[in-house]
């Protein structure tokens, strides 16, 4: 193990002496095509901002520079790197740094490891410790999902939420777009949506909506940090924003009230009326366009009032809607109980559910994603201390979140059909980013490294040492922590929530 405090742990890493220094003839050096010199301008900018340095950009498709420059190569054929798209190396030498990935999300991982190596000397200098790093991610999917619905945040929070993303190596943003408390995307074919049911939320909050470019421009900022926005449009319960926009969805016609409790299991669609299939057709083919990912996610779960034939009705039109868009399907674990098609992604929940619906689903080539209330609901307290967050699923502190296997989550479902990891934070009692950092931080780091790194590579003990270190991180950026006390931290902290 290392202490060098690295999260995720990478799978091989070895120390040299020495160091390299970032001085002001530091150079970011890349091949001259436009998604290398993007990432060559955020890698730029990345150890400016740690460095307090002006780091500029060069382009040349030669390695021959000889000293001060941070090299970030795509790899050649015969190039040796670990299996699969996100594998990187990263060398780190007393007179260069070199980057090496087999794609732009590969050298983005690069990046993170250089700028979590870097450490500030008396001097005010900084500098990466010489090392040899060979990595890979374990999953392929490495999210977390953020519920906007319940309480609404803005874009500029989401885009400090890709931040902290990406400085863990997560590569998935599912945001919880709709639910009973408020609709958070403009979709063209049903303006009402956003523009009747978007100023609500948990307890008369302000509410608000992201407008279609609103949503582009997170998408974009996402991309550019190697992290994939997934749309959740929750049916067909969840659903009182969208039948208080629209009163043909309810038998009677009538638009539903604003409700701004937390209650869940009370609102559904009906599949007999002649409104609901083409309302979700509309809605699921708007999301798609407008989402350049692979994968929409249409909810599916808590549907308390409803028969099974009729919910697997309104599960398989909202399905084929997403994927008559060319999208792939991901639902929560209550879908695995209908037919499904081969590949849709079955997010696993509720730890107390019967095994065989997921077991069955995965024989019949469902991907399981694992989302364990104990584990990985990152709105549960801490403890009976916690001023924050929901106790359904029991106390969460950090050593909860790191110490579990997404692979035997589930008996009898075999390793290779999970696809992943997915940490998710709900809303009823954060209002704001500093509360969602609060219940994020340090537990975040925790699910990331069970998303990345193989079980062999794991170690509590070994893991509370390093992530100790990104405490004085955490406070510098200006985040708002829990300062668990299982962890003994450097120094003085910022607070303790």
């Amino acid at each position: 193990m290392t202490d060098l405090g690295l999260v995720p742990r990478p799978v091989s890493i070895r120390q040299t002496d020495g160091a390299f220094t970032v001085g002001q003839a530091t150079t970011v050096v890349v091949d001259p095509r436009p998604d290398l010199i993007a990432l060559g301008i955020l890698a730029a900018d990345l150890l400016g901002r740690v460095t307090g340095r002006l780091v500029e950009v060069r382009y040349s498709d030669e390695d021959t520079e000889p000293r001060d420059v941070v090299r970030l190569r795509l790899a050649r054929d015969d190039d040796e790197l670990l299996p699969g798209d996100e594998a990187y190396r990263l060398d780190v030498a007393r007179t260069r740094v070199d980057l090496l990935a087999r794609s732009t999300a590969g050298l983005i991982h690069a990046v993170v490891t250089l700028r979590q190596l870097m450490t500030e000397a008396a001097d005010g200098s900084w500098s990466a410790p010489c090392v040899h790093v060979d990595d890979a991610p374990r999953f392929a999917w490495r999210g977390l999902s953020v519920d906007v619905a319940r309480h609404f945040l803005g874009l500029d929070a989401l885009k400090v939420v890709v931040g902290l993303m990406a400085h863990y190596k997560l590569n998935v943003l599912h945001l919880h777009l709709t639910d009973d408390q408020g609709w958070r995307l403009h979709v063209p074919s049903r303006p009402h949506l956003a523009r009747t049911s978007s100023g609500t939320a948990v307890g008369g909050g302000p509410g608000g909506h992201y407008s279609p470019s609103d949503y582009a421009d997170l998408v974009h900022y996402a991309a550019a940090r190697g992290i994939v926005v997934v749309p959740e449009i929750d049916v067909p319960g969840h659903v009182n924003a969208a039948t208080h926009a629209y009163g043909e969805l309810n038998p009677d016609g009538v638009p539903t009230p604003e409700y701004t409790g937390i209650e869940v299991g009370f609102s559904r669609l009906h599949a007999d009326l002649p409104a609901t299939a083409p309302f979700l057709q509309a809605v699921f083919t708007d999301v798609a366009a407008m989402t350049p990912g692979e994968y929409v996610h249409i909810g599916g779960d808590e549907v308390l009032t409803m028969a099974h034939d009729e919910y697997a009705t309104l599960v398989g039109l909202a399905a084929g809607a997403v994927r008559a868009a060319g999208k792939k399907v991901v639902g929560w674990q209550e879908i695995a109980t209908v037919p499904l098609e081969p590949g849709t992604v079955v997010q696993y929940w509720d730890t107390r559910a019967d095994p065989a619906p997921f077991v069955a689903a995965a024989r019949a080539g469902a991907l399981l994603l694992m989302s364990p209330g104990s584990k990985a609901y990152l709105d549960m307290k801490y403890d009976e201390h916690t001023e924050l967050g929901l106790e359904w699923a029991g106390h969460i502190d950090l050593r909860d979140a790191y110490d579990w296997e997404p692979t035997t989550l589930i008996e009898g479902v075999p390793a290779e059909a999970v696809l992943g990891v997915e940490a998710a934070v709900w809303t009823e009692t954060i209002r704001d980013l500093d509360e969602l950092t609060s219940m994020l931080l340090p537990r975040l780091a925790a699910v990331a490294e069970v998303a990345w790194t193989p079980p062999e590579g794991r170690d509590w003990a070994d893991f509370r040492e390093r992530v100790a270190a990104h405490g004085p991180f955490w406070d510098r950026v200006g985040f708002r922590w829990h300062a668990t006390r299982q962890v003994d931290w450097p120094g003085s902290v910022r607070s303790r929530s």
